[in-house]
């Protein structure tokens, strides 16, 4: 079972300050180090992910997906997001590079030979995954940074950035839209609702549980989420208990039956049928296909 998470935690806003000398951040995690951004948060700092190897659950914004040999990821200022990795990933590292939209001064992006990039960063508002020879090639380029020294490393971004921006490999997750409001206490709100659904979604979660979280009512809470979203909130659990039910089809030797009950469905032909409507197979041929590919 997850831990639940104290509301006292307030989890939400986070803080990134580049170290001294350098105006983004750079890290690269492995198995000695490991990323534990675990709970779902935003900064105004826009986010480049690279997964090297692996599959697990991607969060950004109100979309959850499984991804699988590694995923390649560029997250928008102040969208809400969870951390892509766990012990359970079987990734080999994880680059993380996160940098404020003005970080080489307040007109460098506007200069006509950056269009591309500024052109990006208006898209990443959604999420970005890139797949195909686009997550292969910029991945491995991705992996060089760690040997090159402050100023290589720079100019290695600004080319992995263009030619991200330039690519046709991609996915936006949030298409179907994701407005998150300008207000503080909102982003503070959405990351309460998200964090308590992840840490509860095995378990009934109903609206009066939810709303009163925020303090709100029921009808207000309903227009809030479908306003930032796009989804009913009902939607967005299932959505996410179908996702967890991928990941676990595809890493765990368990029944289909304990998969239902694992991911908060008590209803095994509902399970069944949801599954299916989602993925567009039933659980069995998921996890069959899912052995052909691995195999």
């Amino acid at each position: 079972m997850e831990k639940k998470i104290s509301l006292s935690q307030k989890p939400a806003f986070e803080a990134i300050e580049p170290s001294f000398g350098h105006s983004y951040t750079y890290q690269k995690f492995d198995a000695t180090k490991n990323n534990k951004q675990s709970i779902w948060h935003y900064h105004p700092e826009i986010e480049l992910v690279h997964v090297n190897g692996g599959s697990g659950k991607r969060q950004i914004g109100s979309h959850v997906s499984y991804y699988s040999n590694g995923d390649l990821i560029l997250i928008g200022s102040n969208l809400p997001h969870c951390g892509f990795t766990d012990k359970l990933t079987g990734n080999e590292s994880e680059t993380v590079i996160q940098m404020k939209q003005d970080f080489l001064g307040n007109d460098f992006f506007k200069i006509p030979e950056m269009k591309n990039i500024q052109n990006l960063f208006e898209i990443a508002k959604g999420g970005i995954a890139f797949s195909g020879k686009t997550k292969r090639k910029l991945g491995e380029k991705l992996l060089i940074l760690e040997y090159q020294t402050d100023f290589q490393r720079l100019l290695s971004i600004l080319n992995i950035l263009n030619e991200l921006a330039v690519s046709k490999n991609f996915k936006i997750l949030n298409a179907e839209g994701f407005s998150m409001e300008t207000e503080v206490k909102d982003n503070d709100r959405i990351n309460i609702v998200f964090n308590h659904v992840k840490s509860n979604f095995k378990e009934e979660i109903t609206l009066d549980e939810i709303a009163s979280l925020v303090s709100m009512t029921v009808p207000s809470f309903c227009r809030y989420f479908k306003k930032i979203t796009n989804k009913t909130f009902v939607q967005f659990v299932n959505e996410y208990r179908l996702v967890h039910a991928s990941k676990l089809l595809a890493e765990q030797p368990m029944s289909i039956t304990e998969v239902c009950m694992e991911s908060g469905f008590n209803n095994f032909s509902h399970f069944n049928k949801q599954f299916k409507a989602f993925t567009g197979q039933n659980p069995s041929e998921y996890r069959n296909e899912l052995k052909n590919v691995l195999h």
